[in-house]
């Protein structure tokens, strides 16, 4: 067999520093024949074909890194990753993306493929993030552009709650993304930021709200913080002031850890010492028995009416 000719080092340097990837075009440019790749590409040879265009110079798996860099090595240099790809990067909490989202300028045509998706606009982010030599999308705009994919508003109210909770964007630069994007397919982002705005942090929370709104209860105040004097006493789900009356959620699934759920039932009894009466409720009820919680609910309100309101001071959540 004839031995295969050595590659140049600028070939080498070129995938080092791209993780071990390469493309069609910077392999001939580097001096590579077309002989000599389709030599390395062949059936049990020692690169592989991981995108059109874009190969690895070895057998292995590719990590998350190599399919970020082999998504923007296809889609081109002036591709964005967006959505979980680059929430993920800047650290929020979110599933291991299955594709990677790739933001590209309206005009190119280049079209999705295995695990990349592409996603031509004519808005590309006017300041990306630069990291590892990729462009990312602002989180502003990746947890838009994550959340149009989704399907049901409380997918997407955990995942925008999750990013502004962290601190890597506010309500006010989503909102912005809101009124900036297509009005085709906003109507999961726009509910979730409703809720997120009215201080809903969590899905439980959220069907909580719901409940309320469609029960025809009063409108209470969400998560907001309450004060004795100078003194801060508790963040309670849902309050109705003149009343006296707090609601709170149960869910194990929003504090999971022993310690969260001490925090959880001191609060409470903070809030019954001052006189406030905290309803709760576990998630699985408000969903099964609505109808049985907005009773209960409209009985607390009224009869903390006829006794007067306390002396609390309330600060809505921002």
């Amino acid at each position: 067999m004839a031995r295969t000719k050595p590659i140049d080092r600028a070939v080498v340097q070129i995938w080092r520093r791209q993780r071990d990837l390469i493309t069609r075009s910077q392999a001939l440019a580097g001096g590579m024949t077309e002989a000599g790749l389709r030599s390395r590409l062949r059936p049990g040879g020692p690169w592989r074909i991981v995108l059109p265009g874009v190969y690895l110079v070895h057998n292995g798996g590719l990590t998350l890194g190599q399919r970020e860099a082999a998504a923007v090595l296809y889609a081109g240099e002036m591709s964005v990753i967006t959505g979980y790809s680059a929430l993920a990067r800047i650290g929020v909490r979110v599933p291991p993306p299955e594709v990677i989202d790739v933001l590209v300028p309206h005009q190119q045509r280049r079209q999705s493929e295995g695990f990349v998706r592409i996603h031509r606009t004519i808005r590309m982010p006017e300041q990306p993030l630069r990291s590892d030599g990729l462009q990312w999308a602002p989180p502003a705009r990746a947890v838009a552009d994550a959340v149009w994919g989704l399907p049901d508003v409380n997918s997407a109210r955990a995942l925008v709650a999750g990013a502004v909770q962290q601190g890597k964007c506010t309500v006010k630069q989503l909102a912005a993304e809101l009124r900036a994007g297509p009005n085709q397919g906003s109507g999961v982002l726009r509910s979730a930021l409703e809720e997120v705005a009215d201080g809903i942090a969590s899905v439980a929370e959220g069907d909580l709200r719901k409940l309320i709104k469609n029960g025809g209860l009063p409108k209470p105040f969400y998560n907001a913080q309450l004060y004795v004097g100078t003194e801060f006493l508790a963040r309670p789900d849902a309050l109705w002031p003149d009343a006296g009356v707090a609601c709170e959620v149960d869910s194990r699934e929003w504090h999971l850890l022993p310690a969260d759920w001490e925090r959880t039932q001191a609060r409470h009894a903070r809030m019954s010492a001052h006189g406030i009466l905290v309803l709760h409720y576990a998630p699985r009820r408000i969903r099964s028995d609505p109808a049985g919680v907005v009773a209960e609910l409209r009985s607390a309100i009224e009869n903390g009416r006829r006794r007067g309101p306390l002396a609390i001071r309330v600060v809505p959540a921002g």
